[in-house]
């Protein structure tokens, strides 16, 4: 017997899910919680920007900048 095959979930899906939650289920220490995690994942998305802007700038150093 074949297992089931697993579901490929979307980029960006389980973030849309938890932005769908029922916050009224969660107690006040388990949404600062909650918090704490969204504002470390802003944080590491800030980074991420900064090391593509600074790749995309060395890039057009090396070669040129695009045109406008």
């Amino acid at each position: 017997m074949e297992e089931p095959a697993e579901v490929r979930v979307g980029r960006g899906q389980r973030l849309i899910e938890a932005t769908r939650e029922d916050l009224e289920l969660y107690g006040v220490s388990e949404l600062e919680e909650r918090i704490d995690i969204l504002q470390s994942e802003i944080a590491r998305c800030r980074a991420q920007i900064e090391r593509k802007r600074a790749g995309r700038a060395a890039a057009d150093a090396l070669f040129g900048a695009p045109p406008a």
